[in-house]
């Protein structure tokens, strides 16, 4: 890890990000002082649970101004890892699914898609837009970050040996939500007969997703095979991103009530919290391995460092003075 400064590309990436998100967060201003502008039905924004639910948007979004800035200064570098990492993880679950699925489905509906609800078009337009600015300058800021600060996660292969005190317990876990997953990600690939353009892609992305993290985490636990390490952990970040994100806010959504929870069922309720409980144990699991894999290659590198000024600079003294003491 070093403080040199960041690269035009990281820069760029967060600039973007950042200009993505100012507008979504002015309009929830906006809603939340009581100008529903763009909305049709302002008594459904007067609704104490969309109140709720606005403030807590608008909040998660500003969060994510921190990784974004950061990304930008060389004191992003000296930020403990969980205060990028945390939030990106969380963001990314969210995002990575608008990301593909928003163009997908305006491709393929045209603006038809936007039409529609208490919402006007131009706000549909703005609000999905946005997240789309943000996912891509948000995740491609992240991977620059991470290659520069974490290098070592891009150039080693799964293969790699290293001491795991918690490796019984990472195989427990990883076999053990490996048929939870699976189970949710196929429930949620059949969600996607007879249901809504959007959210069917998003089901089959999110399905999909699902299932690839639970082999993923199984593939980085037994570190077997020649393959590079980023891969795997990839699939592990985004699927158990999605599956704790999307179960988070739905059972926000849940326990909000009012007009936002309308229409949702048992099974619904049930995929939530499971999905959300199995993406946090899959999350930390793959925590654990990180953490245990950087300490490791951290101890080699300190013991490389202390030992080469001793094997350059004074060792050839060394002998002299070991000679001189047996003669």
């Amino acid at each position: 890890m070093t403080d040199a400064r960041p690269g035009i590309g990281r820069v760029t990436a967060a600039i973007v990000a950042v200009a993505a998100m100012l507008p979504y967060l002015t309009l929830k201003l906006f809603w939340l002082a009581g100008h529903y502008v763009g909305v049709g039905d302002p008594a459904l924004m007067g609704d104490p649970a969309m109140i709720g639910l606005n403030a807590m948007t608008f909040g998660m979004n500003a969060v994510g101004l921190l990784p974004a800035l950061a990304f930008t200064m060389r004191w992003g570098m000296r930020l403990p890892a969980w205060l990028v990492l945390l939030p990106l993880w969380v963001g990314s679950g969210l995002l990575s699914v608008v990301v593909v699925s928003a163009p997908v489905v305006l491709a393929a509906s045209g603006l038809e898609a936007l039409s529609g609800g208490p919402i006007e078009p131009w706000v549909y337009a703005m609000v999905y837009g946005g997240f789309v600015g943000q996912g891509v300058g948000l995740l491609a800021a992240f991977v620059l970050y991470a290659r520069d600060r974490w290098p070592a996660v891009f150039t080693t292969r799964l293969s790699l040996a290293f001491p795991s005190p918690s490796a019984p317990l990472q195989r427990v876990i990883a076999w053990g939500a490996f048929p939870v997953a699976v189970a949710l990600g196929l429930i949620m690939l059949v969600g996607v007969i007879g249901a809504d353009p959007y959210l069917a892609v998003q089901d089959l992305l999110r399905g999909a997703l699902a299932i690839a993290a639970a082999f993923a985490l199984v593939e980085l636990v037994r570190r077997r095979g020649d393959g590079p390490f980023w891969r795997p952990l990839a699939l592990l970040w985004l699927g158990s991103a999605v599956l704790f994100s999307w179960g988070l806010y739905a059972m926000v959504l849940s326990a909000a009530g009012g007009p936002v929870s309308a229409g949702e069922g048992g099974l619904e309720r049930f995929v939530a919290l499971f999905g959300m409980l199995t993406g946090l144990v899959m999350g930390m699991c793959g925590a654990f391995l990180l953490t245990e894999r950087s300490a490791a290659r951290s101890g080699v590198h300190d013991v490389e460092a202390l030992q080469q000024p001793l094997e350059g600079d004074d060792r050839e003294r060394d002998r002299r003075t070991a000679d001189q003491g047996h003669r």
